[in-house]
């Protein structure tokens, strides 16, 4: 079976015949044509299988009242000790309010909360410890703030919760392989998720991580998944798709799939980065405290935008937001003012 990578341009010399990547600011007007057991092969994008040339080029439809003609910055709120990064910083409600403020402020479009650290090693938490951690201040955030949350779990029960409290997306790491109770849920509920990649749980994901080949391992993992929520009711349109960053790969790995973007919108569903201050970036930046990765998350995110990514998952939103801001004027033209 063949898969189709479409090679993303972003220049205002546009050949006529060049169709939108995924209704964004991208371009394509030729694909590569990957295969399991043959060499890849540059084709033109009009020889492409009608089904696959839709695929690629349709708009996305608006999730949790999101459009996706431009990139979305989901800022990252860890309400938890331990969190890789910036854990213990927004543990108390107080301090998590106050940061989830800022980042509105600094142009997050949404934030996901998570009450349970997926950082490598990491153990598991109580679902009682996880919705004690969560639901108060997802209430605190939609009564004060009135942005839009996602929670960050594996759970159905937190997610449950998190829902009642003023959640309007379901963000899982396992993607929906953990609690055989969340895709229902979801699907009764109307929820939108984001399902995403990981080999192993976060307590041995980095222990020697393999694939035959990580880029179509990873959409053949996601491909499945996307069918199995459709299955169960979740619609298409609904679900968002994250290749994984850091979960259960080597930094080759995280390379791969980085350069290999643009091969997850064949799955006809909105892409999200989650680079976000991983080790990888420490360790071709050269910074080993992840706090001070904030240049290097920035150039992998705008990486990604080149791609045609529509959602950034970061911490350092001000940061982000800025580079975007200057991205889209000095690429496409677009100032905003």
């Amino acid at each position: 079976m063949p898969y189709y990578r479409p090679i993303p341009q972003t220049d205002a010399a546009r050949p006529d015949g060049a169709m939108s990547l995924a209704g964004g600011w991208c371009w394509f007007d030729r694909v590569e044509e990957l295969h399991r057991d043959a060499p890849s092969r540059v084709i033109p994008a009009s020889d492409l299988p009608d089904e696959v040339r839709n695929t690629l080029s349709r708009p996305r439809a608006p999730i949790a009242g999101m459009a996706f003609n431009a990139p979305r910055l989901m800022g990252i709120l860890n309400v938890t000790p331990d969190s890789f990064s910036d854990g213990g910083e927004h543990f108390g409600a107080n301090a998590a309010l106050a940061h989830a403020a800022n980042m509105i402020a600094e142009g997050a479009d949404l934030i996901d909360i998570g009450g349970e650290s997926t950082r490598p090693g990491a153990q598991e938490v109580s679902t009682d410890e996880e919705i004690r951690r969560t639901a108060p201040v997802i209430a605190a955030m939609r009564a004060e703030l009135g942005c839009t949350i996602s929670i960050d779990t594996r759970k159905a029960a937190v997610a449950k919760s998190a829902h009642e409290a003023g959640a309007a997306l379901v963000n899982d790491v396992a993607g929906f392989t953990f609690d055989p109770a969340l895709a229902p849920l979801c699907a009764t509920r109307a929820l939108p998720v984001c399902v995403m990649h990981a080999q192993g749980t976060p307590d041995i994901m980095q222990r020697d991580p393999r694939y035959d080949n990580v880029a179509l391992d990873v959409f053949d993992f996601l491909a499945e998944r996307i069918a199995k929520l459709t299955a169960l009711g979740i619609p298409h349109g609904a679900i968002i798709v994250d290749p994984g960053i850091g979960f259960g790969k080597t930094l080759e790995h995280n390379l791969v799939l980085l350069r290999n973007l643009a091969l997850f919108h064949g799955l006809g569903c909105p892409i999200l980065l989650g680079a976000s201050r991983k080790r990888f970036i420490g360790t071709i930046g050269g910074t080993e405290e992840a706090r001070n990765r904030a240049p290097g998350s920035v150039a992998v995110a705008l990486a990604g935008v080149a791609q045609g990514v529509q959602m950034l998952r970061v911490h350092d939103v001000g940061a982000t937001s800025e580079a975007l801001k200057l991205w889209r004027a000095s690429v496409l033209g677009e100032t905003g003012l």
